[in-house]
This record gives structure tokens, C-alpha cells and sequence, in this order.
């Protein structure tokens, strides 16, 4: 009936004026826009405050915008709601690298790899640059400058960008 309502001229039962704030930022954020993108992102957690897109997303533009301790925060409280999320510990892992807190990295790149699924050719990219990264940090013993992996990953998180609804 919604679809004969608005053809006859009535209401569809949604507020017209209802912004998208998630689709927003998303957009603004492909465009480059970090800092508006995080204003969209921050008021898309309003209206859903437990939302681990939302928190993943606002994460990885804390970082994209120079915000590394946020970031970390925002990772943590996303994996307060998901412990299991692998975006979440693949991103707090590599912040925690740069800080230099090898060894909580090296935990978060553990668990990632142990709860990342996904077998296409993005995913399989990701997994192999942790694995690569928890090797360098499990084989060194040297605290040297020399033996420190790269804190860098792959595309700056752009592979664990959540779109989803859900």
C-alpha cells in the first residue's frame, strides 16, 4: 500500500526530512571529506549507538584525519561490542605498531587472523600483510629501529571500510 499512497499523492510513511548520516559520510569520505565525513559518522552513532559500522568507520577516518588516539578509542569500543571483529583488530594493531605497543599488536594481529574469513583476493591482502607483520614482530628480538615491521597497512585500511547496515 506504501507504493499507492505516494502515487496518489500521500504519505509513505517516512519522514522526508530523515537524513542518511551513514550513506552520507560513506560518500563524503570517498570523496576525500574525512572531517565532514566524521561529522556524519558522529551523528549516525547517535541514532544508533551500538552500530560496529559506524564505530569501524569513524575509526578509520580518526586515522585517515591524523587522529591516532581516537582512533584507538573508537576501535576499542567497537570491540567491546564485537570482540570477535577483524577490521577492528586489524586496524587497532597497526595504530598500536606506530605507538610502538608491539606486543598488544602483535595480540590484535593474532586475533585478526584468527577471525578474518574471507577468502577473496582484497581479504587474502590483508591476511597476508598480517601474517607478514606478526612474523617480523614474533621473529625479532631486536629492538632496533632496523628490525621494526612496518606499521603501514595495505590501501590504509580502505579493504575494512564497513558499508553494511547490519
Amino acid at each position: 500500500m506504501t507504493w499507492w499512497r505516494r502515487l496518489v499523492g500521500g504519505s509513505s510513511g517516512r519522514d522526508p526530512r530523515h537524513t542518511d548520516f551513514l550513506a552520507e559520510a560513506l560518500d563524503l569520505e570517498s570523496r576525500g571529506d574525512y572531517a565532514n565525513a566524521l561529522t556524519s559518522y558522529r551523528l549516525a552513532l547517535r541514532e544508533r549507538p551500538d552500530d560496529l559500522a559506524v564505530l569501524q568507520n569513524i575509526a578509520i577516518a580518526f586515522s585517515k584525519t591524523g587522529q591516532p588516539e581516537e582512533a584507538i578509542r573508537t576501535y576499542r569500543r567497537a570491540l567491546q561490542l564485537d570482540g570477535e571483529s577483524p577490521g577492528a583488530h586489524y586496524g587497532l594493531a597497526f595504530l598500536l605498531l606506530k605507538r610502538g605497543d608491539t606486543a598488544h599488536a602483535g595480540l590484535h594481529l593474532e586475533s585478526f587472523l584468527q577471525y578474518s574469513t574471507g577468502q577473496d583476493e582484497t581479504s587474502a591482502r590483508f591476511r597476508a600483510h598480517a601474517e607478514r607483520t606478526l612474523a617480523q614482530l614474533q621473529g625479532s628480538t631486536d629492538h632496533s629501529e632496523d628490525a621494526a615491521p612496518d606499521a603501514s597497512s595495505p590501501d590504509a585500511h580502505d579493504g575494512f571500510s564497513y558499508t553494511d547496515e547490519g
